[in-house]
């Protein structure tokens, strides 16, 4: 039996929870059980699996685990980020009503406003700078909350208890993306959310070598009807995937804390740099939400957007093209660091008007930042800047 999680601190947990030794063999480590389907003993006589796309003992042990690190008791595994969005938006109906974020990733507006829009259910694209600015758009047809917090790609943060309490008054579900800050920085379950999502491709696996998704909830029955979509749906993830990122989640906390550090270097280079309009990290005391974050996480992590003082796409361009050591690809949150264009890139789905709102402008540069070096980080930033 694998030591129970609620006694364990973070790092603890990070390696230990929801894994235990193999019985049969003894290996520490959990077995990739690379099987389409189960023997029975006769009809409805089973091991606890039939089927592969209802349940795998290594998708569930990485189910577990991810449970356990964000404080939750149900947690379940998709193909890929946008799979496990796919599934929250499948608790709806035609006529319900969705208040997400404006500033979000631009594959989660594409599926909203491509996808499900044509079924009946309606967006509004809300700053979310404050629960009463939410409350404006919530009707009896609002069922949903959708919050990233951290946003993608402005890094602005959003007062998640404050949402939950909100969503409790007007009786809708609260839906958190954690990619950013990771269950390491922030557990919104904590803070009142019914759901939370992560990209699993990101930091959790944490080594731009697997695609994945996740949610974690508390409720039973709640996650009931996630279980029937993720079985009904069958995006879910292969055991192989499954094992890597249990790997990959045995050193999130060391990841996770080089991220921080080596985010603070960076933003305070960026920030006195003679080239650089404006710094978008939620660690400096300048920004806006400084002092929520410091309320709801418990450091500010290695994402950050910039914006150069010549604000034109042929200056970043010339950045994003110069570095060396970061490297220039959409995804985020590896061992490695990486530079993209949001305009062009990642957010390049959202209507230029649309993502200009929001800050989303042509000399907006996006730094994951990796576990290098930070010297060598800052010397590659200092040459691609000029």
């Amino acid at each position: 039996m694998a030591t129970d999680p609620t006694k364990m601190k973070f790092a603890t947990k990070a390696i230990h929870a929801g894994v235990a030794p193999d019985p049969s063999t003894g290996a520490i480590m959990t077995p990739v059980f690379q099987t389409s389907t189960y023997v029975q003993e006769k009809v409805g006589a089973h091991k606890g699996f039939e089927y592969s796309r209802t349940g795998n003992p290594t998708r569930q042990a990485l189910e577990q685990n991810i449970a356990a690190l964000e404080n939750g008791t149900y947690g379940l595994c998709f193909g890929s980020g946008m799979a496990a969005t796919d599934a929250v938006i499948k608790l709806l109906s035609p006529g319900d009503e969705v208040v997400s974020t404006s500033d979000l990733y631009g594959g989660t507006y594409r599926l909203y406003t491509k996808i499900f829009a044509k079924y009946g259910i309606k967006f509004h694209f809300v700053g979310m700078e404050s629960p009463e600015k939410v409350a404006e758009y919530i009707n009896e047809h609002t069922k949903l909350i959708w919050v990233e917090s951290p946003t993608n790609p402005m890094l602005n943060i959003i007062d998640i208890a404050g949402m939950a309490a909100l969503a409790r008054q007007h009786n809708c579900l609260l839906a958190v993306d954690n990619t950013f800050a990771t269950p390491y920085l922030q557990n919104p379950l904590d803070l009142g959310a019914d759901m939370v999502m992560h990209s699993v491709t990101k930091y959790l696996g944490g080594h731009s070598d697997v695609v994945m998704g996740a949610l974690v909830c508390n409720d039973q029955a709640l996650a009931e009807k996630l279980y029937f979509i993720q079985n009904s749906s069958g995006a879910v993830c292969g055991p192989m995937d499954s094992f890597l990122v249990l790997r990959g989640i045995k050193t999130l906390h060391l990841r996770m804390q080089r991220h921080c550090e080596n985010g603070r270097a960076i933003a305070g280079f960026l920030q006195d740099h003679p080239a650089v309009n404006r710094v978008y990290w939620p660690g400096i005391a300048s920004h806006p939400n400084h002092e929520l974050a410091k309320t709801q996480m418990r450091d500010f992590g290695g994402m950050m957007s910039f914006t150069l003082k010549e604000d034109n796409l042929e200056a970043a361009m010339q950045v994003v093209e110069r570095v060396k050591i970061f490297s220039l690809a959409e995804s985020l949150g590896g061992v490695e660091s990486l530079i993209g264009h949001p305009a062009s890139m990642t957010h390049a789905s959202i209507p230029k008007a649309e993502r200009e709102k929001t800050g989303v402008v042509d000399s907006l540069i996006r730094l994951s930042v990796g576990v290098e070096d930070a010297g060598d980080l800052i010397a590659d930033l200092a040459q691609a800047l000029g």
